[in-house]
């Protein structure tokens, strides 16, 4: 191999681009291969014909402060500190935006009570963002001192959020989120409208054990109930690139990584599609752990315990987006806007992804961007039973449009052009492994020291010299940056 490199990083995505960044910084001689022919992964802004420009996947989002801060980048739609409007839509037209005011309208103690939630879940917000700032031990492996002065950095944070919240915090992680919206509000509209950000990504229902961690999750890296920088998924990205490319990176797009080079268990390199063979001392991937093991790699360089528990990662992606471009006159407000009529109607959304079927009543999120409407559908799933997604493309469409437009009647007639992203798409456009956009399941047996799998959260795997930095690993899922920004420490 003639090239040669310090570190490959294997996609573009914002992790891959937040660990190339901080790796260039340090003076690394970098490499950023990307399949695609833009930058981004699934945090893209993309342009689907003339004025018909959306973020494809990912809506929005937000770096944490402390990379913003770490490689200098610009905070203008970057780091998404206000807070969106965030409502419910009500068939009788009388929407309830998640605010005090208008809590009020629907139940005078659940206004009193809102200011109170709001603050625990900061609260909680905060500490989770602690913990996964912490570098995940590889248990049930034994403790090294490195390990434990992270945990102790964690234990300190839980004990300065007092005993009250570090209580309830701990608590709320294994919770149903019905349960945990029950110990704040009596009306069902609110308790639904809170409960749907917890599914928001997931396959799982308001009812599912853990819902209650993925609520905070989801507001942790909205900073709150509403999509922040909407429109905007492609200026993080590209403010990365950018940052990159200052620091000595560089970044190759249409490079798509065939395999990882392995001898003696070690990782060499990468061999390219087209055949190119490039070399380095390390390598890192921000593609989803089961793409990079079992394709990248391949079993047969791996322990089969190993294997096994790779294969065992719960993916089960069941998101559609739809985009619309329309005339402007749509008659949809700004901000994030939910059908999310109860507790009831979720669950039953989630019933049908189950059972490999495509909720007739689905839970939809919907945000706009000048004359776009975005609409994410939940729940399609990746595997239907009855059908396939060539089949089913368009009638999710129309699935999606008939039911937001019982909320308003102008958007129909105000459409120009659709775009849809079925689950299928997700994996083989955005090389999502069975379409799921946090790279793994964000679920109690997979999270935090078992993310991606039990024995390996600490961003090693068996072949030395390889890394995982994607959002299957601990502190990913969502918009963040956190395992991108972890994987380095680990190379320290």
């Amino acid at each position: 191999m003639t090239n040669h490199y310090d570190t490959i990083i294997i996609g573009a995505g914002h992790n891959g681009l937040v660990a190339a960044a901080y790796l260039a910084k340090q003076g690394k001689k970098v490499l950023v291969l990307e399949r695609r022919s833009i930058i981004g992964g699934s945090v893209v802004t993309e342009s689907f014909g003339e004025n018909f420009t959306v973020d494809s996947v990912q809506t929005g989002g937000r770096l944490r402060p402390d990379i913003i801060k770490d490689l200098k980048l610009p905070n203008t739609g970057l780091d998404g500190t206000s807070r969106p409007p965030f409502i419910s839509l009500q068939p009788d037209g009388n929407h309830l935006i998640l605010n005090e005011e208008s809590i009020k309208r629907f139940s005078e103690k659940d206004a009193s009570c809102w200011g109170e939630f709001v603050r625990f879940m900061d609260k909680a917000a905060s500490i989770l963002d602690a913990a996964y700032a912490t570098i995940m031990p590889r248990l049930p492996k034994n403790l090294n001192l490195r390990d434990g002065y992270g945990l102790l950095e964690l234990g300190l944070e839980l004990r300065l959020a007092g005993r009250k919240d570090m209580i309830n915090f701990i608590r709320a992680l294994p919770m149903t989120v019905q349960e945990l919206v029950e110990e704040y509000f009596e009306s069902e509209v609110v308790r639904a409208a809170i409960t749907s950000v917890a599914i928001h990504g997931s396959t799982l229902g308001p009812m599912s054990a853990g819902t209650g961690y993925t609520l905070i999750h989801n507001w942790m890296n909205r900073s709150g109930l509403a999509n922040v920088n909407v429109g905007k998924a492609g200026e993080i990205t590209n403010a990365l690139a950018d940052a990159v490319k200052s620091y000595g990176g560089e970044i190759r797009t249409e490079s798509e990584v065939k395999n990882i080079k392995v001898e003696n268990q070690i990782a060499k390199g990468v061999v390219l599609s087209n055949g190119e063979e490039i070399s380095a001392n390390v390598i890192l991937s921000s593609a989803d752990p089961k793409h990079t093991l079992l394709k990248l790699v391949g079993a047969q360089d791996l322990p089969p315990e190993f294997v096994w528990h790779t294969q065992s990662i719960k993916m089960r992606g069941s998101v559609a987006k739809i985009h619309l471009q329309t005339s402007g006159n749509h008659g949809i407000s700004e901000g994030t806007s939910v059908v999310a009529p109860s507790i009831k109607y979720l669950e039953r959304a989630y019933d049908s992804a189950k059972y490999g079927e495509i909720s007739e009543k689905p839970y939809l999120e919907v945000t706009t961007s000048d004359n776009v409407v975005s609409i994410h559908f939940q729940f399609a799933p990746y595997t239907l039973k009855n059908s396939d997604w060539k089949t089913e493309s368009a009638n999710v469409e129309k699935l999606a449009i008939d039911t937001l437009a019982e909320y308003f009647p102008k958007l129909k007639s105000s459409i120009v052009n659709t775009k849809i992203i079925t689950p299928k798409d997700l994996k083989e456009t955005y090389g999502l492994t069975e379409g799921d956009i946090n790279h793994g399941q964000l679920m109690l047996d997979q999270f935090l020291f078992m993310r991606p799998i039990p024995g390996w959260s600490n961003h090693k795997t068996p072949i030395d010299n390889l890394y995982l930095c994607g959002s299957g690993v601990h502190g990913g899922g969502g918009v963040s940056g956190a395992a991108g920004r972890n994987a380095v420490k680990v190379l320290k």
